[in-house]
């Protein structure tokens, strides 16, 4: 599967490997990207559309009683355009059979529950894209930030989630985990424009100010994340947040080659298409 413009697949130019220095990542950067913002614009939309055929047949898959899911799991700080790709990216496919999940703070119930239980309800059923907007991974992010619980509380937590996501895998889930980055500037200037944008109040949140004075803490919270859970079967895809369109096009070519390397074709007709069509043509000409 080939792409112009892509000097290398997106997997391999995003993939965190050991090593990897959030703090010194280039958020304005277009990894693996050789051209600009109009032909990144197009090519999104011209991979929209076999997206879009490759999530028909994911969905076919399910409705014949596949196994085969793909969960797009999206963090990042606020502004960082999970929405965004929600809209331009997922709303290129067909929506019946998109699943999407925004984790908020838990209820009450949820919150004497496991923390993982929530999420296991929410994991997308055979035949479906799930997406994440925020995830578990705010069990140990805003928890840890925000001493929500105390150290050996989150600690054990990189563990058990690495457990949870190889146990997704193995019952047939791809899983596509995607850190938008986005820098303290662009960030700032996202939030002054929803202050100045009658339309854009109801985005805002005060806390959101309250969570950058804490930037720092962040980012070393984000960067343990990246260390204990890129794993070989759910590996981290850091996407430099700050040039939005690039931002789309990136998470557009995971969730792409993702589904193509389902491999999926279309499942077999439980009948004879020659038989039904005479019925058909009978059922005319009565």
């Amino acid at each position: 599967m080939t792409a112009d413009h892509w000097e290398m697949s997106p997997a391999a130019a995003l993939r965190v490997t050991p090593g990897f220095d959030l703090a010194g990542l280039d958020h304005s950067a277009t990894p693996g990207w050789s051209a600009g913002k109009k032909e990144g614009r197009a090519a999104t939309g011209d991979r929209g559309e076999i997206m879009s055929d490759l999530q028909e047949r994911l969905f076919a898959h399910g409705r014949s009683g596949g196994d085969r899911s793909v969960l797009l799991i999206l963090q990042g700080m606020d502004t960082s355009g999970k929405g965004g790709v929600v809209r331009h990216v997922l709303g290129m496919v067909d929506p019946q059979g998109v699943a999407l999940r925004s984790f908020a703070a838990p209820t009450p119930q949820e919150a004497a529950e496991h923390y993982l239980e929530r999420v296991r309800r929410s994991l997308p059923r055979p035949g479906y894209i799930g997406v994440f907007d925020r995830s578990h991974y705010e069990d140990v992010l805003i928890v840890r930030v925000e001493e929500l619980v105390p150290r050996s509380g989150w600690e054990p937590r990189y563990d058990e989630i690495n457990a949870f996501e190889e146990e997704v895998a193995a019952a047939g889930t791809t899983i596509v985990k995607v850190l938008l980055a986005v820098s303290p500037d662009e960030q700032a200037e996202r939030l002054r424009r929803r202050l100045e944008r009658l339309d854009k109040h109801w985005k805002y949140d005060p806390a959101d100010i309250d969570a950058r004075e804490r930037w720092p803490e962040y980012l070393e919270a984000y960067q343990a994340v990246l260390d204990r859970t890129s794993t070989p079967t759910a590996p981290w895809h850091v996407v430099p947040a700050d040039r939005k369109w690039y931002a789309r096009l990136a998470v557009t070519e995971l969730v792409t080659r993702a589904l193509d390397d389902l491999h999926l074709t279309w499942p077999t007709a439980g009948f004879d298409p020659q038989v039904e069509l005479a019925r058909l043509e009978a059922s005319t000409h009565r």
